[in-house]
Order: C-alpha cells, then structure tokens, then sequence
C-alpha cells in the first residue's frame, strides 16, 4: 500500500465518513425500486431490455427450463443470468427483485473503489472516490437497471481492487484473475479489462520488476490465474456450449453489428465523446481523470500497480468502443468508476494536476505522446462544446477538433512551461474535499430531478396485462419481456435477425403482440412490423402507458393477431378504463 499523504484524515474519521457514503449509496440505488428508469432526461436505460435480458433467469424459476423460445442471453451473459436466478429464487419474481442483483454489486463497487483508492492515494482520496461514484447520476441510475452494464463494472472495480492489494499480497491476484473473468462472462464488452490485467502484468514481470521479488511473483500469478481460471470457463461452460455460445459472443454481437471500414473507424474515434451525455454529466471528473491519466505517462515505473491499471482501463476502454461501437450509451458506464478513482487521486493526494516529473522531459521526447495529448484533448473539449449543439454531430465535432487543436499547440508551443505551472499550482486539502463535495452534489441535484418527476408507469402496465392475460399465455415482441416481470405470461423475443426472427411471421400459437402504438408503431426495432404486416385482421385489445422517450406520451398495445376473422377465436376485451 502506498504511504498516505501527510497530514490525512484519521482512520476513525474514514471509517465514520466512508460509512455515511456508503448508507446514502444504499439510499440512492434503493429507494423507489419499482420507477421507471429516466426518460425525460435519458441515460441510456431502455426499459424493455430488463425483462429481456432476464427472460432466462425467470423461465427457469416460472418454467422450470432456462429456455423456452429461441433468446437465451444466459449464453451472452451467464454470470448475470445465474445471479437473477438466485435473486428470483430467493425473493421471487418481480421487477424489484431483478434490480437487487445491479443494485447490491453497485453498492459494494463504491466500497471497493473507495478502498483501493485509500490503499493507493490515502483515505482523503479513497473517501472522495466513494463520495463520487456513490451519487454520480448515471451510475447510479444503471445500478437500478435490471441489465449487465452495472454488474459488469462492478466486477471490474472488485478485479482492479485485487490487483491493486496483489502488488504488496501476491494471492490476491487469484481474486483479480477470477473478478477479471466474472466481468466478461457477465458481459463480453470486459474483454479489454481481461486484457489490460494480462498487459500490466506481462510488462511489468518483462520490465519493472527487476529487484523487486514480491512485484515478480504478484506478476507470475496474475497471468497464471488468468490462465487457470480461462481455462476453468472454457471446459466447463464455454466448450460444452460452443455452437450456442459462438453465435450469440460472435455473430449476433461482433459480426453482425459494427463496420470496420476505416470511415466507419474514423467516425467512431470522432463521435465518441459527442454522441452522449454521459461525459458532459460528470464533465470536471472527466477532465481531471484524463489529466491524471496522461500524467501517469510521466511517472509510468513508480506508479503503484493499482494506478497503472486505471490508465490501461482507460485506454484499452475507448480503443474497444473505437473498434466496435460508440452508438450505445451503455458502452460507456464502466469509464465511470476508471475517472472517479483518477480524479479522486488527484483532488486527495497529489492536490496538482500533473506530476513534477512531467516538466523535465524534453518537448523532443514529448512529442511522441502528441496522438494521445491531442486525441485526449478532443475528448475533453468535445464533452463540453457538445452543450451549444447536443446531438448534433457535424458542429461538435468541428468546433471540438479547432479547440483541441489550438490548446494543444499552445502546450507544445510553451513547453515546460505549461506542465511545470500545472505541477506546482496546487490546492489545499481542505479544497480538494470541497471540490469532490461540490461534484457530489451537483449529481445529487440531477438525481433530485429525476425524483422530482419520476413515474411508475412500466410496472403498472405489467401488473394490468397480468390481469388481462392467464398464466402461460404467449405473446409476441420485445415488449412482451419488459412487460413480463410483474405477470406470468410467456414473452416471445423477435431480435432482428435472430431471437425467433425465422418464424415470426407464421407462429400460429402466439395469439398475442405487444408493441409500441407510441411514438409509433413498431418503435422498438423494425421487426415486429413483420409480425403486424403477417396478420392484417388483428385488433388492438387494450393500451398501456409507457415510459420510453422524453415526450411523455408512450403508449404500448395488446394486439390479438387473429382478431376479425371469421370464426376465428374472439379478441378479448379490456374491463379497464384505459
């Protein structure tokens, strides 16, 4: 453990502070466990794919079999589905049960984060990197999402906490190893977490470990728990499963997806700091942590293990986005926890912004790190511009790309003498906990926002389609899943082009869809259309209030498919007033 700053707060102090931050994390994420995930000012949730990304998990424990239809996403997600199982099992089916599960790993992410922050840059630090990522808005709002991005990152805060504590107690780099691999098999998108273990450990038994037995030996064991515990995966989950596990990791979700044109490359490395909100939320913690992180290159050998390894996650983060896709906003949460420990370090610990050692190097030497400066620049410039434009693309990345470039010529321009200034114009430590304080806070106003105008109306249009269908009946659609947590019908999935896509148009024994009728029909993906446009007699039985888009005024419809046919089976009628 590196030694803590002079002058850092008592360990009895931490311990009553961190408690405090970790009774209103528990607060944030557990409160209102049934409301709607945030529509008028979106994070990215999309409220359907909770039922569909547990639709395993609930056939097991309603149906007695994992898979009932042609979607099983326990072969995309198996750690997950396991745990929604367990949590269905314990506390039975229901909305509120599927968000336990992201809601307990969520919590215990802002205790390790504010742990292994403390271990690395003292508890000043630690206690500001839990203050942040236990009220950081959209953080919050996916560890209340019945969906793997939140749990996924948990495990990649539990495998960074490990192998921070291996580089003084080599054993926990099993812990790191097998917290690395439950990341990825939660959701694949950790692979770039797997890898940035394996490098830190490879190039640091190869080149910085040299006299240092313990470092060589905590090396050593990562890459054989990596290995070991790989191997464990594959025999026993991914081998015996292999045609099924191939098509949904490779082809449903890497071949089918994502160009790899160098335009569409190009245009991925522009759009991903200006697509979505999500940097422009958490924009100070994000232009400190890129601030930390290129000061690491600087001090890259002396760094602690725990340091290093938040700016590989980092780096080989936005490298993955870059190569397969900046579209989604749930791509991005696991930047969160990577920032708030950079930013947190730099506000407790070093109180400047960047390392001393940075002023001494040559602009000769400097000049090879000028790709990341510039490209890290435009990030940071591009989260902030894109507030006169949101969601325009053209006039952010534009503007974004003069300011990134005028503001890194003027750094190279003044070298030193810029770093040099950044290096000794520090802060007190009083203002660096202000500062965390004020950032808290303002998330604490967006989260007071959303309570403000929160709604409930995806869970009461599942308890209404309870009482409108039986037990068991099936129903076509996207839809179908999200509305099934608080009923007992049977959801057919339609993705497109896989998921029951080949027989959408002639399952005769599905009487039922559910769709979106606003903002309009069929909103959901372009598929179901293919369902409706085979059964042009139906009839729309009821309606539902629904919260999708910030307009307010969703609406999804119970549609009987055979309704109007002579002699055909009589469409039911709503006995609610809709």
């Amino acid at each position: 453990m590196a030694a803590a700053p002079q002058g850092d707060m008592s360990s009895r102090t931490f311990r009553i502070s961190l408690f405090a931050v970790l009774a209103l994390a528990a607060l944030l994420r557990g409160v209102f466990p049934v409301a709607d995930p945030p529509w008028e000012t979106t994070v990215g949730v999309v409220w359907h794919d909770e039922g569909a990304w547990v639709h395993n998990a609930r056939n097991k424990v309603l149906f007695g079999a994992w898979s009932q239809d042609a979607w099983n996403p326990m072969y995309v997600a198996p750690v997950f589905t396991a745990l929604e199982y367990g949590a269905f099992r314990t506390l039975g089916v229901g909305l509120w049960q599927a968000r336990v599960v992201p809601e307990i790993l969520g919590w215990l992410s802002v205790l390790l984060l504010a742990l292994g922050v403390a271990r690395t840059a003292g508890r000043r630090a630690g206690l500001i990197a839990g203050a942040l990522l236990a009220t950081n808005y959209v953080y919050v709002m996916w560890n209340r999402a019945a969906m793997m991005e939140g749990p996924m990152t948990a495990f990649i805060v539990a495998a960074w906490y490990c192998y921070g504590r291996a580089e003084s107690a080599p054993r926990w780099a099993w812990a790191a190893a097998a917290f690395a691999l439950l990341a990825f098999f939660t959701k694949a998108a950790a692979a770039f977490f797997v890898v940035a273990i394996g490098l830190d450990a490879l190039l640091t038994l190869a080149f910085g470990s040299q006299g240092r037995p313990l470092l060589r030996r905590a090396a050593v064991l990562t890459l054989a728990a990596l290995t070991a515990c790989g191997t464990l995966w594959l025999a026993f989950f991914v081998a015996p499963n292999w045609t099924d596990y191939q098509f949904y990791n490779w082809q449903m979700s890497v071949t089918r997806k994502p160009s790899y044109s160098v335009g569409a490359l190009a245009y991925r490395i522009t759009a991903l700091p200006v697509l979505h909100d999500l940097f422009t939320r958490m924009w100070f913690t994000l232009a400190i942590g890129v601030v930390a992180a290129l000061g690491l290159l600087g001090r890259w050998r002396s760094g602690s293990a725990a340091e290093r390894l938040l700016g590989w996650w980092v780096a080989l983060g936005a490298l993955e986005l870059i190569v397969h896709d900046v579209g989604n906003e749930r791509r991005f949460v696991f930047f969160i926890p990577a920032l708030i420990a950079l930013a947190a370090i730099v506000l407790g610990r070093d109180r400047v912004l960047l390392p001393a050692a940075i002023a001494s190097i040559p602009r000769s030497r400097a000049l090879l790190a000028l790709p990341l400066i510039a490209y890290a620049t435009y990030i940071v410039c591009a989260s902030i511009i894109r507030v006169g434009f949101l969601y325009q693309i053209s006039p952010n990345v534009r503007g974004a790309a003069v300011a990134a470039a005028l503001l890194t010529a003027l750094v190279y321009a003044t070298w030193p003498r810029v770093p040099r200034w950044l290096s000794v114009a520090g802060w007190t430590p009083r203002a660096g906990i202000i500062l965390g304080l004020a950032v808290a806070g303002g998330q604490l106003v967006q989260y007071g926002q959303w309570v403000a105008g929160r709604t409930s109306r995806n869970y009461e249009a599942s308890i209404r389609l309870g009482r409108a269908l039986p037990a068991g009946t099936l129903v076509h659609g996207k839809l179908a899943n999200g509305l099934s947590l608080e009923n007992r019908i049977r959801p057919v999935f339609v993705g497109h082009g896989f998921g029951n896509f080949d027989d959408r148009r002639s399952r005769e024994d599905v009487r039922y869809i559910l769709t979106y009728v606003a903002p309009r029909v069929g909103y959901e993906g372009s598929q179901i259309i293919d369902v409706l446009d085979a059964y042009p007699h139906r009839t729309i039985i009821m309606t539902f209030d629904v919260a999708e888009t910030a307009t307010g005024h969703d609406r999804a419809a119970l549609i009987d498919k055979f309704g109007g046919i002579p002699g055909g089976s009589q469409p039911m009628t709503d006995r609610e007033n809709d």
